[in-house]
Parts: structure tokens; C-alpha cells; sequence
């Protein structure tokens, strides 16, 4: 294994290396099993494994397929090109092909997406179809019906035994890797990203360059102070402040919500609090559906910018 990048050297080929909730990885368990793969649609927040599992699914099941990341390739010659090429052609292995449409979200809901309906159809004896995306509300209602829809929710009392997996996975990764590390920090960059698997490798190796993960590392973990961010909101600097937030989007949106909200009462003058509170509120929802994480928080901060009172 050439891999030069963690999440691709150490991802799963098997449903069962995968760390998902037990009731989500029996639906795939079962898949396996059966021996038949149907077109499905698996949507949920980013890192979670939904492209994981979909390669996992094919690799137990013996079965030619083709990944196209929908956010570089979304418009419909795509389709009339590789998918239709792939698809109409006869597997060498003798079974069908899957086609795997990663981040299908991102594919034209004008043209791409209503076309796909018809290649579903249309290649149904030779071809399954597999879309992943973080906002199904993206994709088109008759892509819905036409796939089995797999949510990858976790819930808040299956996240300790998920930790618990996954941080012995990258143990067992920096051990081969030959990284010395502390098991406190790996724990803290653990509950700072959780359950974007994805993010935690990938900050991993970022911070493994040294060969070493220890205390030092905390310090990039350490929310960010909003000083900055308040006195532009005052002085009405939008340059200013969509400068910050770009400097800044390291951090999770969610957190610099709640961070604005904890230091609120020290900036902002207390008749103008309720209405911050609620516009935080407003944003924070949006932020587990909006594609763009630094244009809504941008669009949050003007709102408080233009009509709230600061001390």
C-alpha cells in the first residue's frame, strides 16, 4: 500500500471494520449477506463513512464499480459519457457494476439529476447505483423513491462506544505509523471533531509531521478568542469580520455559535441579548443544511452587525 494519505491507506474494505452504530452497520451486515446490492442513497454529515461503506460494500461483494465525486463532476455529459459507457458494458467478473455518485448533492438538480432517473431505469439488469450526500434535501424527490434511503444519524448514547472503537483504531494507526503520542490529546482532538472520522485523521497526520502528538498540539485546539471578531462587529467592519471568519473556519461554525453566546453578556448591551440569542439560534439550525459553512456564518454576523447594540 502506496497511500500517501491516512484516510485512504487505513480505510475499512469491510462493513465490519466500519465505526458506525450497530443498528446502521446491521442494515449493511444484512446487505452483505443477502448477496444483493440495491441502489441506495446514504446521506449524512461529512466524515462519517458513507463513502466507506459504499467501496466496502462492493469490495465483499466481488462487484465492479465506478466512484465519480459529484462536486467535480456534476453536469449531465458526465452521464452521457462515463456513467453511460460503465454501466451499458458487461461486468468481467460476470455480476453487475455499482456506480457510486460521491457527494450527489452536488450534481445539477436541473439536468444531471432528473437524467439519472432514467439511467436508474434503464441499466436496472446490468447497474446499481449508490449516491452519497451530506443534504438529501438536494436531491430530487424521484431520486428518493427510486433508492433505499440509509441515514447515517448517530445519536448522542451511541457516541461513547464509537470513541471507544475509534480510538483504539488510531492507536493502532499511529503505532504503525511509529508516532509517539498522548493519549489525553488524541482523546481531546477526538471530542472536538467527533463524528467527522475523516477530519480527526486528517488532523492527525497534520500534526504528526513532528513524530510526535503531545501537549503542544493543544494549543491549535484551543477555541478561538473572539476579541477581533466583536470589535469589528462594533465598528461595522464587514471586510474586517469576513476576514476573521476566513481566517477562522478551522473551527466548527457550531462552536463559534455557542462561543459568541457564552461571551455575549460581556460585549453586547443586555436589551439587545435576546434578540442575539435568537439569531444565533436562527443560524445555528441552518448551519446542519446550508453547503456553504462561511457564507451562513458571514450572513449570521452581518444580521448581529446591522441590529444589535454593542456596549
Amino acid at each position: 500500500m502506496n497511500e500517501f494519505l491516512w484516510v485512504e491507506k487505513y480505510r475499512p474494505a469491510k462493513i465490519a471494520d466500519t465505526v458506525l452504530p450497530d443498528n446502521i452497520k446491521n442494515t449493511f451486515k444484512d446487505v452483505v449477506a443477502g448477496g444483493e446490492l440495491h441502489n441506495m442513497l446514504l446521506t449524512g454529515t461529512p466524515g462519517t463513512g458513507k463513502t466507506t461503506v459504499a467501496r466496502a460494500l462492493c469490495n465483499e461483494l466481488d462487484l465492479d464499480y465506478l466512484l465519480i465525486n459529484g462536486s467535480e463532476e456534476s453536469g449531465i455529459d458526465t452521464l452521457r459519457t462515463k456513467i453511460k459507457h460503465f454501466a451499458s458494458s458487461v461486468s468481467l467478473s460476470g455480476g453487475y457494476k455499482v456506480v457510486i455518485l460521491d457527494e450527489a448533492d452536488y450534481l445539477n438538480p436541473q439536468s444531471t439529476q432528473p437524467a439519472l432517473r432514467a439511467f436508474i431505469e434503464e441499466f436496472s439488469a446490468n447497474c446499481r447505483f449508490i449516491l452519497t450526500c451530506n443534504f438529501k434535501n438536494r436531491i430530487i424527490e424521484p431520486l428518493h423513491s427510486r433508492c433505499s434511503i440509509v441515514e447515517f444519524n448517530i445519536a448522542k448514547k451511541d457516541m461513547p462506544p464509537l470513541l471507544t472503537q475509534f480510538m483504539s483504531r488510531v492507536e493502532n494507526i499511529l503505532k504503525q505509523e511509529k508516532i509517539e503520542f498522548e493519549k489525553e490529546v488524541i482523546a481531546e482532538l477526538l471530542m472536538k471533531h467527533m463524528p467527522d472520522w475523516r477530519r480527526v485523521l486528517n488532523e492527525l497526520q497534520r500534526y504528526s509531521v513532528s513524530g510526535k502528538i503531545d501537549s503542544g498540539i493543544l494549543v491549535n485546539l484551543n477555541d478561538v478568542a473572539i476579541d477581533k471578531l466583536i470589535n469589528h462587529l462594533k465598528l461595522k467592519n464587514f471586510r474586517g469580520m469576513r476576514q476573521w471568519v476566513a481566517d477562522n473556519m478551522d473551527s466548527e461554525p457550531a462552536a463559534l455559535f455557542r462561543k459568541i453566546y457564552d461571551n455575549m453578556n460581556d460585549y453586547i448591551d443586555p436589551q439587545s441579548i435576546p434578540q442575539t440569542v435568537l439569531i444565533l439560534a436562527d443560524y445555528q439550525y441552518k448551519n446542519s443544511f446550508v453547503a456553504d459553512h462561511e457564507l451562513n456564518l458571514v450572513a449570521c454576523l452581518t444580521e448581529i452587525m446591522a441590529g444589535v447594540k454593542f456596549k
